[in-house]
């Protein structure tokens, strides 16, 4: 089991991680602070717990990973969340994501489609203090019934951007956030709603993640 024990060394660790994503160029200190409170090694695999502050990604089964700190950084500013706005998280994983969208006071709608990880996620999540809306399902659909979001944030790599995702986005600045390519390496992309049919995009560097998959619901 993971070890879920936040130590005065954990803590430290935590720190010292803050301090290197603050190197890399971070600076909204919102998002760091919400990182700082988060546990990330009781997320892990025991046998990662002592290094789970380092800035990597790591297995955490299902063919799936943990993303990089300054991954889960850089989503996060990207949002630019405000305390109360509803979000969309496609991609649950083991929750560590979803648990800084709700330190920084976003109500959480989260999807999984591996069904392992959504059951493990929706088990962990709520035992370490973070309570949020779990859903089993097809990431590419989104969740048109509990729509519009003020933002949308997609963890995994999409081959292109699916337009249910973009539908549910509020109008006048609801915001997606989401990775897109093929290969090893995929683009983020940042998207804004500007009204009912007029999108504004905006490309921001590459990141490597697992990739989306379709029809696994």
């Amino acid at each position: 089991m993971n070890d879920r024990i936040d130590t005065y060394l954990h803590k430290g660790k935590r720190k010292q991680l803050i301090e290197t994503l603050r190197q890399k160029g971070f600076k909204d200190e919102q998002v760091l602070a919400a990182m700082e409170r988060v546990p990330r090694h009781s997320f892990l695999d025991s046998a990662f717990v002592n290094i789970a502050y380092e800035d990597r990604a790591f297995p955490i089964g299902e063919g799936q990973t943990i993303s990089h700190p300054a991954t889960v950084a850089c989503q996060s500013e990207l949002l630019q969340i405000k305390r109360g706005e509803k979000v969309l998280e496609i991609g649950t994983g083991c929750g560590y994501q979803t648990a800084v969208l709700l330190e920084l006071g976003a109500k959480v709608y989260t999807i999984e489609r591996q069904f392992k990880l959504y059951e493990k996620t929706r088990s962990l999540l709520p035992s370490i203090g973070y309570n949020t809306r779990f859903f089993y399902g097809d990431g590419y659909k989104g969740l048109p019934s509990y729509s519009p979001f003020d933002k949308i944030i997609v963890t995994a790599g999409a081959p292109y951007i699916p337009d249910p995702l973009l539908l549910q986005l509020k109008e006048n600045g609801g915001l997606l956030v989401i990775p897109v390519g093929e290969g090893e390496e995929q683009i983020m992309n940042l998207v804004t709603r500007k009204s009912g049919t007029a999108f504004e995009k905006a490309e921001l560097g590459k990141f490597k993640f697992v990739p989306m998959l379709k029809n696994k619901v």
